[in-house]
């Protein structure tokens, strides 16, 4: 895996947004959606792959599973693990970064947002950068919205449709909005 092309954003906390960074993350952004439309519009796994690996920059694990349509702003700030599966319409903004630790399951339109803007009118245009973090085994179920910082625990189960504003401990299922804790997962 190579290095991140901007690793001081990865969990970079509050960035101020000058006219350089600004220019610097359009092109990326803008070459990361190049690519995207190639992976998007691609029929097979061969013809999705070069595509893909140009919008992550790194060499993708052949074990990795994803359904286009996928939509992602940068690329460069995710890091994806063994034996993924991503289902369609998954949204990844990864400024702040993107961990998907191995075995991790994503179902339909996953929205895994790792910035946010700064409340104050005066400074909005600026983001706060915050990492996520899906352990192995977790499954982020269809429509749910992880926020920034945010870390998903090891097998843990993210309801359809749930907001996820606070960490997930491990082996238990979160739901709702925002979500909270139902139970422990259940181990046959």
């Amino acid at each position: 895996m190579e290095e991140p092309i901007l690793k001081e954003l990865i969990n970079g906390g509050q960035i101020i947004f000058s006219n350089t960074l600004k220019q610097q993350v359009d092109t990326l952004v803008a070459q990361t959606t190049v690519n995207l439309l190639k992976f998007n519009q691609a029929a097979t796994k061969a013809e999705q792959w070069p595509a893909l690996e140009k919008i992550l920059r790194y060499p993708v694990p052949q074990s990795l599973r994803i359904n286009p349509p996928f939509q992602v702003d940068l690329g460069a700030h995710t890091f994806i693990g063994n034996n993924i599966f991503i289902n369609r319409d998954c949204l990844f903004m990864d400024l702040g970064g993107i961990f998907l630790e191995d075995n991790v399951l994503l179902a339909p339109r996953v929205a895994l947002l790792s910035m946010n803007h700064v409340e104050s009118p005066d400074q909005r245009q600026n983001m706060i950068l915050k990492a996520i973090h899906i352990k192995s085994g977790a499954w982020i179920g269809a429509g749910a919205t992880v926020l920034p910082g945010i870390t998903v625990g090891e097998n843990a189960i993210v309801g359809a449709g749930a907001v996820v504003t606070k960490d997930v401990p491990a082996n238990m299922v979160v739901a709702g909005i925002p979500a909270k804790i139902i139970r422990p997962i259940k181990i046959s």
